[in-house]
């Protein structure tokens, strides 16, 4: 579809909140990110946008002024389990950022993504003060919602928490979150195709075995060892679907890739089971690509936020949107 909307998204990664709002119907006026290797699968994939690899910090906001929609997914290290949950108390807290750009740039509205642990008790002050500060800016009544990707055709149990806010009270009362489009595919459907691709007679098997989907796939940090596919429970849940959680494969299983023995996930697998399409790239090497694509939002999620924004602003319906 035709773009007729500005975003500027903070936190970008791998893209994969970009293709989401890109689909939706937003062109980037920018796309600021910290890691290099993202900002090379940003180019590889979309080399007109301008990519700006740099701290958010230095990124000025007046810059961008009249931008339809500022976007991002500030670090969840400070409000996720994994990250100790140290809040505006660590230094990996971007939100007093995403504020000043907003200040800066008066985008139209604001969308800004974290993990569910932000949902908890333990941050409800800190979400009070941020919707007040929002509300002196000039956004109506910004509202918090779980979503989870799962409702959204991604074949995986990932929530995510994310922060609408308009500066337009009629566009505000035309937002709708967005509706659940239905039963997600399961693993074995999504990356089935990939398993049998290096020619493992036991891909078929596997697949019809791993029926259900997904755990939430994680990335970690540059700061940790190898990639693997996530806590012990996770872990148990990838054994019950025949997945050797353990680390991230060269390649697909072969042809004597015992029938017996659980396979390992590649990067193009868990770039599908995160919804990313095909035809994306991800630059460097298996690692660092398998951190982008597990701390990627997913594209179909981003996409649907993204139609329901972009109804509320235009004031008509999602079926024409997406025409």
């Amino acid at each position: 579809m035709t773009s007729s909307l500005t975003v500027l998204e903070i936190c970008a990664g791998a893209g994969g909140q970009s293709y989401g709002l890109e689909a939706a119907g937003f062109s980037h006026a920018g796309a600021v990110e910290i890691e290099r290797t993202a900002c090379d699968t940003l180019r590889l994939n979309r080399p007109t946008w301008q990519v700006v690899e740099d701290d958010v910090r230095n990124v000025s906001g007046r810059d961008y002024r009249g931008v339809d929609l500022l976007a991002g997914g500030v670090p969840c290290p400070p409000f996720s389990i994994a990250g100790r949950q140290l809040g505006s108390d660590d230094e990996r807290d971007l939100f007093p950022q995403a504020l000043r750009l907003v200040r800066e740039a008066r985008p139209a509205v604001v969308m800004i993504e974290n993990v569910r642990g932000f949902a908890s008790s333990k941050f409800a002050q800190y979400r009070e003060e941020l919707g007040l500060e929002l509300e002196r800016l000039g956004y109506q009544d910004p509202q918090w919602q779980i979503l989870n990707a799962c409702s959204y055709g991604v074949p995986q149990l990932r929530p995510r928490f994310v922060l609408v806010g308009f500066r337009s009270r009629r566009a505000r009362g035309r937002f709708k979150w967005p509706t659940a489009a239905g039963t997600p595919p399961s693993v074995g459907d999504t990356i089935g195709a990939l398993m049998a691709a290096g020619g493992w007679p036991g891909a078929a098997a596997w697949a019809a075995r791993a029926s259900s989907i997904a755990p939430t796939i994680v990335g970690g940090s540059t700061k940790h060892g190898g990639p693997d596919l996530g806590p012990t429970r996770a872990k148990a849940e990838w054994r019950r679907m025949g997945v050797d959680a353990l680390g991230i494969a060269d390649g697909p299983p072969g042809p004597d890739f015992p029938l017996d023995q659980f396979p390992k996930l590649t990067v193009p697998m868990v770039a599908r089971l995160q919804g990313f399409p095909p035809e994306w790239r991800f630059a460097g090497r298996k690692t660092a690509a398998y951190r982008q694509v597990g701390n990627a939002f997913p594209p179909p999620v981003a996409e649907a936020i993204g139609v329901s924004i972009a109804s509320a602003l235009h004031g008509i319906n999602r079926l024409r949107l997406l025409a």
